[in-house]
């Protein structure tokens, strides 16, 4: 399949009037709901906190859902992750959702008991992106707090999993505040 070029789109939409650009917006927005959130991100106050706990509801659905088990399909965590951060325009945000997708990781363990390595790995590299991404966005101050609860609650985890989450905690966090 050949690729659209952004040359080729732009010169589309300029041959366009307001009145027909306006109407294949609204059509786009019927069409494809990331389209329609998108925009309610952008024009509609409190929106974005709206589509937050859309997007932390299915996070929390891979690892306890309404009825049954939690599936742990990490691919829809990681999915709903990135959808969630192209529709963003806050950091506040979608820090929220990394921190609290490992968060429900380390919740799931302690109430179910031991996991397989593979989550746990996961479970690490999911704390680090968040880590990561709390310190690109300058946001050590709001979050470094539940980081270290993280790794508290994961004390009696097995794995080396808590070691890891100290030593990710360590590498992007000081440890001044952290009994407070």
């Amino acid at each position: 399949m050949q690729q659209l070029k952004m040359t080729d789109l732009k010169k589309y939409l300029a041959n366009k009037t307001q009145e027909e650009l306006v109407k294949e917006i609204g059509d786009l927005c019927k069409r494809f709901p990331n389209v329609k959130e998108y925009y309610a991100a952008n024009l509609v106050p409190d929106a974005e906190q709206d589509i937050l706990e859309k997007y932390r509801k299915i996070i929390k659905n891979e690892f306890f859902p309404d009825r049954g088990m939690g599936k742990l399909r990490y691919s829809v965590i990681n999915k709903a992750i990135s959808d969630f951060k192209k529709l963003s325009k806050t950091p506040l945000n979608v820090a929220e959702l990394m921190v609290s997708g490992v968060e429900y990781g380390i919740e799931f363990t302690n109430a179910y008991g031991d996991i397989d390595e593979k989550f746990y790995v996961k479970m690490a590299a999911m704390f680090e992106a968040a880590a990561n991404y709390v310190n690109q966005e300058d946001l050590e101050n709001t979050y470094q707090k539940r980081f270290w609860e993280m790794v508290d609650e994961s004390s009696d985890i097995g794995w080396g999993f808590n070691e890891a989450l100290m030593e990710i905690y360590y590498s992007y966090f000081n440890d001044e505040d952290e009994d407070e």
